[in-house]
């Protein structure tokens, strides 16, 4: 006899298949099962592979259109600023983020642009460095004289196409790493603010890109040391984890394990599994009611003093704007004077000065370095990917990209104050007026050329008319 089951207003459901499929074996059972839900798991990815490659195809042939300039800027050593100002340029950068609809994300392709801070040095030679698209150069330059009157910002070339990019290189070599954050996104890193030390009663100094350059300064002939930081403008909805992450540590609840792709794939099916046997159980009671009594929510005043801080730490970080970013490091040189350890052990030592006991650091993930099979083979893969990925300056490599506010990025990345003593950093010989449009500017011989002087010697002057007889 068939087992049925009779809800109300005569409805009778026929559980006859649910007795037969629970009556089989386990790996008959599991054959089974995965026979009738199967099929749809590989649906759904396929579905979300075309998807994907769809929107990658569209804003591959969206951002073909674009054009990149690289601005190097100096800064006058007369002109006094602090932190603070550079925290204000990149609020004004975040002007620039623009939203796209489901339609302009599909078909058109419609991506949010972005900006590269870099720091780099050819031979100890330093140069602070702005990669814009055109259409934000504008907002850049702007940003960086409301700020710094007297900078002079010239378009140079791209410095990172005088490096092969293909590995094995018969006269160059690399070493790359990439960086990501130790602790959730939500928790911050020191910043400048907590830098400051007195060395008398009406003199503070600090300045945490003193250690940072001082490993730019390390370098010598044939060699290369560049550091990039991709930020992104994005929304105000990365704030919505931090503020999670407050309500987490005030309620004392314990840290979520990580989300892989086998436990988001499995606890659906768990799931179903178990509200499956407590149906066959014929146990209707409400998951709900079976749990023991939680605990009662915390309170802030039974916080320890370390985690008000923590507390304290996080609200301040979601109080300002934040940026998508991504920071890299790139070693390049000629066989003859390859030496990475003489400046990146120093430069990944002056990252460490960031982290700070219970919130974030900025630890090494990524590196050209390997140690499975194929060491060669793979080793030379992974070079020839990391110098493409830093030429193109892709933040969706290696590892997702993370969330900078305007403070962090502005202890990372800023102009040192006139005490930090940085031999062959440029700086600005002159105050700067406002100029006639197209007036040339004198200046000192840099080994990054300028834009404006290569169009001049390709483009000669035409010849001074004669006057009429």
């Amino acid at each position: 006899m068939a087992l049925t089951l009779e809800l109300p207003f005569g409805i009778i459901i026929n559980l006859s298949f649910w007795e037969w499929l629970f009556g089989l074996p386990v790996a008959e059972r599991t054959a089974v099962i995965v026979a009738m839900v199967g099929w749809v798991i590989i649906a759904l990815v396929f579905a979300f592979m075309c998807k994907e490659l769809w929107v990658i195809y569209r804003q591959n042939k969206y951002t073909a259109k674009w054009k990149w300039v690289l601005l190097a800027v100096d800064i006058s050593t007369e002109f006094v600023q602090t932190h603070k100002a550079v925290e204000q340029v990149f609020a004004q950068l975040s002007g620039a983020l623009t939203g796209a609809n489901i339609g302009q994300k599909f078909w058109l392709g419609k991506k949010q642009k972005w900006f590269s801070l870099e720091i780099i040095s050819i031979e100890g030679y330093i140069q602070f460095l702005i990669r814009t698209e055109v259409e934000f150069r504008d907002l850049v330059e702007a940003a960086i004289y409301a700020q710094y009157p007297e900078a002079e910002i010239t378009e140079v070339e791209d410095y990172a196409k005088n490096i092969p990019t293909v590995y094995p290189n018969p006269t160059h070599d690399v070493f790359g790493i990439e960086f990501k954050l130790g602790q959730p996104e939500a928790y911050p890193i020191r910043t400048y603010t907590e830098f400051e030390y007195a060395i008398s009663k009406d003199v503070t100094q600090s300045d945490p890109i003193a250690a940072v350059l001082e490993s730019f300064t390390r370098i010598g002939t044939g060699e290369n040391l560049w550091f990039q930081i991709i930020i992104e403008p994005i929304n105000n909805k990365w704030k919505e984890k931090g503020i999670e992450l407050v309500k987490d540590l005030i309620a004392n609840k314990p840290k979520s394990s990580s989300n892989s792709i086998f436990s988001l794939l499995a606890s659906p099916l768990f799931a179903l599994g178990r509200d499956v046997l407590n149906l066959w159980n014929w146990d209707f009671t409400p998951i709900e009611a079976t749990k023991e009594e939680e605990k009662p929510a915390g309170r802030v005043s039974d916080l320890t003093p370390g985690m008000r801080g923590v507390i304290e730490a996080i609200e301040e970080k979601i109080s300002k704007i934040g940026f998508k970013s991504k920071a890299r490091v790139l070693y390049a040189a000629r066989k003859e004077s390859y030496n990475p350890s003489r400046c990146l052990d120093g430069f990944v030592g002056a990252l460490n000065q960031f982290h700070t006991l219970n919130r974030n650091a900025i630890i090494p993930y990524a590196d050209t370095m390997t140690h499975y099979a194929f060491k060669e083979m793979r080793l030379g893969w992974l070079k020839t990917k990391f110098v493409s990925v830093f030429k193109k300056r892709k933040a969706k490599a290696f590892n997702n990209p993370y969330v900078f506010n305007i403070e962090e990025l502005a202890t990372l990345w800023h102009f040192p104050l006139p005490f930090v003593k940085t031999p062959l950093l440029q700086h600005t010989t002159a105050k700067r007026a406002e100029p006639p449009l197209n007036l040339p500017i004198e200046s000192l011989e840099r080994q990054l050329s300028k834009i404006a002087e290569q169009q001049a010697l390709e483009s000669p002057a035409p010849p001074p008319e004669l006057p009429y007889a």
